[in-house]
């Protein structure tokens, strides 16, 4: 077993989920500084489960920034206009009046198409309508493992394209809908541009690989004609979204969650219409994808 797989915690309680992805943490305060002890647990358990959250953490955005520090430096987020006066923290806002579907209402892992894409986002519930709104969590590292060895084989060298252009480019679905949306979201041409990572990567602290795309942002495969490259990420993400692999969050108001953007993909769904929801996100910069 790894390091990670042995260790033992001794500041805070971690109750894992089903198949030890995602796991609720209690016994820690994320309104002031953790201890080098209990960060070095969280820490742990985030790269046991990849999915962790801390309910009962009312925190305010200077205590959401501070605890964002704590486990790296902040993210740039790029097409979404941040707080006034924090801009590092974004305000993910749909109003009852809504009708659209929720920012990040299909499967992706957060902002994909950078160079180095972020480690983990971190979202803390300030307004939970009393229906839906889950968030759905995609295992892409224990998908990666259920593959037969001839497909991993086949996968093992292939790179895959990301980009941001079916978001946020000129022509792209946001676009056409900003002015019926209450969030600050930004479309630039800029999100055309590409970036190739393997389709495969590693994680760096637990070594386990993972498949990195997902449907929004993965808009091909380096060296592969659209029409091959189609079936095969269609079939992919297939795989991924099977049941056995998803982890459905359900919110409560005042709760944390971190996840890690470099082996999992997430969804946030709707259900909630007539009702107004109200998060707040900060992201932690990552390294180049190997």
């Amino acid at each position: 077993m790894s390091p990670v797989a042995e260790a033992a915690y001794r500041t805070i309680t971690v109750k894992p989920r089903a198949h030890g992805f995602g796991a609720e943490v209690t016994g820690a305060d994320l309104s002031r500084p953790l201890d080098a002890a209990t960060l070095g647990e969280v820490r742990t358990a985030w790269a046991r489960h990849a999915v962790l959250s801390f309910p009962n953490q009312p925190l305010s955005l200077d205590e959401l920034e501070a605890f964002t520090l704590q486990i790296g430096p902040f993210g740039d987020d790029p097409y979404v206009a941040p707080m006034p006066g924090h801009p590092n923290v974004l305000e993910v806002r749909r109003e009852p009046d809504e009708t659209l579907s929720p920012f990040g209402g299909a499967w992706h892992s957060d902002w994909s198409f950078q160079a180095a894409p972020p480690a983990a986002t971190i979202l803390r519930s300030e307004v939970i309508p009393p229906v839906g709104g889950d968030t759905l969590f995609c295992d892409a590292a224990r998908a990666y493992d259920a593959l037969d060895e001839a497909t991993k084989a086949q996968l093992a060298p292939m790179k895959a394209v990301h980009s941001a252009s079916r978001a946020y480019g000129p022509k792209s679905q946001y676009a056409r809908e900003l002015d019926q949306r209450s969030m600050p979201i930004i479309v630039s041409p800029e999100a055309d541009k590409t970036c190739v990572h393997p389709l495969v990567r590693t994680h760096p602290v637990t070594g386990r690989k993972a498949l990195f795309i997902s449907p929004v942002y993965t808009v091909g495969i380096e060296g592969m004609a659209p029409n091959a490259a189609a079936p095969l990420l269609a079939g992919l993400y297939q795989h991924m979204t099977q049941d056995q692999f998803i982890y459905r969050h359900v919110w409560r108001e005042g709760m944390v969650l971190i996840w890690d953007n470099r082996c999992t993909m997430h969804n946030a769904m709707g259900g909630y219409d007539g009702h107004r929801r109200v998060m707040h996100r900060t992201t932690v910069a990552g390294e180049t994808p190997v």
